[in-house]
């Protein structure tokens, strides 16, 4: 097009020369010449522009923009999420919104005026994300959260609920993760200190681990029967000397609440094996865990300042491209509850399925389906002979279906068998519980 442009201008010139003057052929050729060497001249000078734009780092700074370029860099690579786009100098920034609806049948909890109530109910929560690596060093993180409504969880009374990301703090703003992460040089070990979310570092799950796009049941988020701490105060130390294998340590404040971070505390620790088998990922951690705070001996009330302790595995394995496989099991102390709870878990196991849309030319969409129960504690049973003390049965699946870049809509289904052991006091059917999510990030 360039050119183009260029020849039409030269023939312009010498239609205009050729009216007022006479040019012999030896002049325009000389002219031409000229022409041709300035096009490639400045053909040199745009590829030599295009090679330093292209070598430079895609960071903005503040100080470099006007008003009106700050709000177009907003616009076109902050809310439309270019890949790999950083903000003001190095600043990484996501923000997104869940909304959840869900409906039940046999509503069994103990605030419902009649057995057996038909509920429905919604509830949403947002977040914010800054994050920022300082190039091999560090990290530091920082979230916010907010939302309301509890959803169907305060209609029903269960060992394990069926909305893991119900937000019912009145829509409060609160920050939820604030932390920084030191690498070392010396070993390969990552260092994490500040408010940390326990459920993301231990028994963590590739297939079975966010409640915004995977399962919204708690009972496949994480283990019912390790006692996880609220986000607080907390160190993380990850330890990977190999390639196949990771450790990890966490120690935090056990009732959340910043006093005497000391006295009450919560270790766990992780050794995640990576073997690569089948060539593809996968993930076997084994865990270990001991809870600091107040617990009481079921056949001995007197006995109230007891810990707690148990193990478990999580394991997630991609078998094809298509289909990926999660397990979990754990098992707690039978013999002890945490002071103000009305009931303890002994054991607990999940197992399930991640199937890419690919198979039906959907390669965007998810399907996952997974199973599993709860055993309340042996301890728990004795000490009142009218329980019955059941275990709880889960059964969870759901599809994501991608309508856009920015939009998922994910109906779900749960169904639980043996509700609260079968020992509710408004009711002990089945429970099934229909919903829909909407996961929207910006």
């Amino acid at each position: 097009m360039k050119k183009v442009l260029v020849l039409i201008a030269a023939g312009v010139f010498v239609l205009g020369q050729t009216a007022f003057a006479e040019i012999s052929n030896d002049d325009l050729l000389n002219e031409i010449r000229n022409l041709r060497q300035e096009m490639k001249k400045q053909e040199q000078r745009i590829s030599e522009l295009e090679e330093q734009l292209a070598g430079m780092p895609k960071t903005v700074e503040l100080s470099d923009m006007t008003i009106e370029d700050f709000d177009k860099h907003l616009d076109t690579h902050l809310l439309h999420r270019i890949g790999d786009y950083q903000l003001l100098g190095g600043l990484k920034m996501g923000a997104g919104s869940t909304f959840i609806i869900q409906g039940t049948d046999n509503a069994n909890g103990s605030s419902l005026s009649d057995k057996g109530e038909d509920v429905t109910d919604a509830s949403y929560s947002m977040y914010l994300t800054f994050e920022k690596e300082f190039e091999d060093y560090g990290k530091v993180f920082m979230g916010m959260e907010t939302g309301d409504g509890a959803g169907v969880e305060d209609e029903l009374q269960l060992f394990s609920n069926v909305n893991r990301d119900a937000d019912d703090s009145d829509n409060s703003l609160c920050v939820a993760e604030a932390w920084h992460e030191h690498y070392f040089s010396a070993v390969p070990a990552a260092l994490r200190a500040g408010k940390i979310d326990p459920t993301a570092l231990i028994d963590n799950n590739d297939y079975a681990n966010d409640e915004c796009s995977q399962f919204l049941g708690r009972m496949f988020r994480n283990s019912p029967v390790i006692e996880f701490p609220d986000n607080s105060a907390g160190l993380r130390l990850n330890i990977e000397p190999v390639d196949i294998m990771g450790v990890s340590l966490l120690v935090m404040d056990g009732d959340g609440d910043w006093e005497d971070v000391a006295d009450e505390i919560f270790f766990a620790g992780q050794l995640n094996f990576k073997p690569g088998l089948f060539d593809r990922n996968g993930n076997y951690r084994l865990i270990g865990w001991l809870n600091d705070r107040d617990h009481t001996k079921w056949n001995d009330s007197s006995k109230n300042q007891e810990k707690a302790y148990g193990i478990g595995i999580s394991l997630d394995q991609e078998l094809t491209d298509n289909l990926g496989m999660f397990a979990r099991y754990g098992w707690q102390d039978p013999d002890v509850y945490l002071n103000g709870e009305e009931f303890s878990l002994e054991q607990a196991w999940s197992t399930g399925l991640r199937i890419a849309g690919s198979a039906w030319g959907r390669e965007d969409d998810i399907v996952g389906i997974a199973v599993g129960q709860i055993m309340p504690s042996g301890e728990y049973k004795k000490s009142d002979s009218s329980r019955s003390a059941k275990d709880e049965g889960h059964f969870e699946a759901y599809y994501n279906y991608k309508v856009n870049d920015h939009l998922v809509l994910a109906p779900d289904l749960q169904v639980i068998w043996n509700p609260y052991g079968d020992d509710a006091s408004n009711g002990n059917n089945t429970i099934t519980v229909m919903g829909l999510r909407g996961q929207l990030d910006f």
